[in-house]
């Protein structure tokens, strides 16, 4: 299933539950505030009228769990999810200000000179066993639902309706105690109903303003820390930042990773961690950030060549060297060939500088310039006679030098302006270093050209032997 897809399918299980809730609160409310009216119990009218309160609740729960599940727009960048807790304050401010007064309506009855009558008839007992089984059920269906689909608007609903729970068994044990002759029996239920009502508005609202000042889910900043630390190739974190938005986990995380890594290899590196993430908390969405930084472990030639790729320059044989405890860098240079030599020396000037900006005044830096061919070059294939021409001074100069360069092959060789450029693969033994097989093949390169001087380019392949 597409993340659309269960989107859609969690909106319409919270707006079935939201309008089945309603249907209910409907239903309640008739019941109680009839048997209520027809008894005189202040407790059961108190419930009634909280039920009848609660059709204005789960009727703006209904319309919040609708328009939450909106996409994003350009006026709501972040989407629509906290609709559902301001639907949750809403519903807290209700259940205060009912609490209150049904409170004051209970102490009143205490107080009055002369305590009114409550008939705890048939209808009462039936009223308040119905809104226990009612309750009970959609309880349970709306906390299940609001778990599942991570509902700010359902998860109040299904708080709310457990202190009804307790409110009707606080009703119902005051019906009992009236009928059995306590004379303040059903008002001291009616204090207990308001004590209850308060208690859920009170962690009702602690839990929406929670969301609502994008308090972070407890705990849950350190176990992202844990994940992202095992995670290769992220040196440490920067910044996290988290909330709650509707049924996600969303905000930005920022990581250091080292300078020295190639683009394609930080891009890999956020794709892992984002997978891992996922993986752990799908509701998660996190917008992540890296940051490069300099490890201590960074070398100096390191630092070196990420100096130079910074201002897009091109070095090659940087050599570092300590004389008398001071560091002496050399490297070449590549530049555009068709340069003239004063601009040349400007680009190498200003690279020597700022490696001795980063590195300290004390270290020496030299710069051979080189030139770089940026153009396309035109050729053609050299004729049958003179490849072959090329190819026997190749193995006649490679015979001259030893053994080391043994079997040349794949010999081709290009007609271009003012000359020829000549390509070979040559085998060498697998033990050599690189220097030493670098070494040999520019020996024979040099060598070539001496007994072919109209080559003006040679790009020679080592490869181990078959």
């Amino acid at each position: 299933m597409t993340d659309e897809a269960k989107i859609s399918g969690e909106g319409a299980r919270k707006r079935r539950a939201a309008l089945a809730s309603s249907l209910a609160s409907f239903a309640l409310t008739l019941a109680k505030l009839g048997a209520g009216l027809l008894s005189g119990s202040l407790a059961l009218i108190s419930e009634g009228a909280h039920n009848a309160l609660d059709i204005g609740v789960s009727a703006l729960t209904y319309f919040a769990v609708r328009e939450a599940d909106k996409p994003a727009d350009e006026d709501h960048p972040f989407g629509h999810a906290k609709i559902e807790a301001v639907a949750a304050l809403a519903q807290t401010g209700f259940l205060l200000a009912l609490s209150i007064g049904v409170a004051i309506e209970a102490l009143r009855r205490i107080g009055a000179p002369d305590a009114e009558t409550v008939d705890a008839n048939a209808a009462a007992f039936a009223a308040i066993v119905a809104s226990l089984v009612v309750d009970l059920v959609r309880w349970r269906a709306l906390r299940r639902i609001a778990r599942e689909t991570s509902s700010d608007a359902l998860a109040a609903d299904a708080l709310h309706f457990s202190s009804d729970l307790v409110s009707s068994l606080l009703v119902l044990a005051g019906l009992a105690a009236t009928r059995a002759g306590f004379a303040h029996a059903d008002a001291l239920a009616a204090i207990g109903v308001a004590l209850f009502i308060a208690i859920a508005g009170y962690r009702l609202g602690r839990r929406t303003i929670d969301a609502l000042v994008d308090a972070a889910p407890k705990g849950l900043a350190h176990e992202v820390r844990e994940a992202v630390a095992a995670t290769p190739g992220v040196a440490r974190i920067d910044f996290l930042r988290l909330r709650r938005s509707g049924a996600q986990i969303v905000g930005d995380l920022g990581l250091f990773v080292s300078r020295t890594l190639p683009l394609e290899r930080v891009a890999a590196i956020k794709a892992d961690l984002a997978a891992r993430l996922v993986e752990r908390w799908p509701r998660m969405n996190l917008t992540l950030t890296a940051n490069p930084i300099a490890l201590d472990d960074e070398s100096l030639l390191e630092r070196v060549q990420i100096i130079a790729s910074r201002r897009r320059l091109f070095v090659h044989h940087v050599g570092v060297q300590r004389i008398e405890g001071r560091a002496c860098v050399s490297l070449d240079l590549e530049v555009d060939g068709r340069m003239s030599l004063g601009a040349a020396h400007e680009v190498a000037t200003s690279l020597e500088n700022a490696i001795e900006s980063e590195l300290g005044d004390d270290i020496e830096v030299e710069t051979h310039i080189e030139p770089m061919e940026t153009r396309e070059i035109s050729g053609r294939d050299a004729s049958p006679e003179i490849t072959e021409r090329f190819t026997q001074a190749l193995r006649l100069a490679a015979a001259a030098l030893g053994d080391d360069l043994r079997d040349v092959h794949d010999v081709r060789l290009r007609e271009i302006e003012g000359g020829y450029f000549g390509i070979f693969h040559c085998r060498v033994d697998p033990t050599s270093s690189v220097e030493t097989a670098h070494r040999r093949v520019d020996d024979l390169e040099r060598a070539v050209r001496v007994r072919f001087p109209e080559v003006k380019r040679i790009v020679g392949h080592t490869e181990p032997p078959r």
